[in-house]
């Protein structure tokens, strides 16, 4: 009977997790892998604000180069920092002693974070920083609470403070609840710029999770296309067939 119930148990929480994480609103992105020229300014972004201690060692930058239309010698001269050949992959040069040392854990590999998180929860998570004078690096997150990594965008965005309401409880205690961010402090992008260029940046982490994701799709078409003639031709054999057994 108790492994019966541990069972359950460990069936249902994944659903709960998940169910407590929905407090979170989501904003909704839009993002286009077909748009060439947003996955190229969310390279740059990228390999300006995260590659430093981030890695996509999944990724290689000559794919990269081939897959977003760039031509090498580019990607060489203004996007290759951390790597000696077009071939190598998109590592960096921060060693896990010393991450753990600065920020208390390795920061994670980002190649497939948009198929882990989403595309919205990043969208999200990479506007909502706010100040916060209790945290290491003061700052945190709407979406990832008492999160470990500074804000890495606030030249562009600015800074942002967190707009608290006060809640009661079932017990009468009360607590403070941040529902909105006010900006206090302008980047050198307006809000409307800086939402676009968050979006370029997830759009090339949406590439980066699954490259092959276009011609996927149109070889998915091409099958199809093939089955359906094929069903045609078959079911016109089998008319031929059968046509004097009746």
């Amino acid at each position: 009977m108790k492994k019966q119930l541990l069972a359950i148990l460990l069936l249902v929480s994944p659903a709960l997790a998940l169910a407590s994480s929905g407090e979170v609103h989501l904003d909704k992105v839009q993002i286009n892998p077909e748009n060439k020229e947003s996955l190229q300014r969310g390279a740059r972004t990228f390999v300006n604000y995260c590659l430093s201690c981030h890695s996509a060692k999944y990724q290689r930058y000559n794919r990269m180069a081939r897959d977003l239309g760039m031509n090498e010698e580019d990607v060489i001269d203004n996007l290759m920092f951390t790597g000696d050949k077009i071939g190598d992959t998109m590592d960096i040069a921060l060693s896990t002693k010393d991450a753990e040392k600065y920020f208390g854990a390795p920061p994670p590999d980002l190649t497939l974070v948009a198929r882990v998180r989403g595309v919205d929860w990043l969208y999200t998570y990479l506007r909502t920083f706010y100040l916060d004078d209790s945290r290491p690096f003061g700052v945190n997150n709407l979406v990832f609470d008492k999160v470990g990594m500074p804000d890495v965008l606030w030249q562009l965005q600015g800074w942002q403070k967190p707009i608290y309401e006060t809640e009661t409880d079932s017990e009468g205690h009360e607590h403070r609840k941040v529902v909105g961010l006010e900006l206090v402090e302008q980047g050198s992008q307006t809000p409307e710029e800086f939402d676009r260029t968050v979006r370029d940046l997830v759009n090339f982490l949406a590439y980066m999770a699954e490259p092959i994701k276009l011609e996927r799709q149109a070889l998915g078409i091409k099958v199809l296309l093939f089955l359906f003639v094929l069903l045609i031709i078959t079911y016109l054999l089998k008319k031929e067939y059968w046509k004097d057994i009746h």
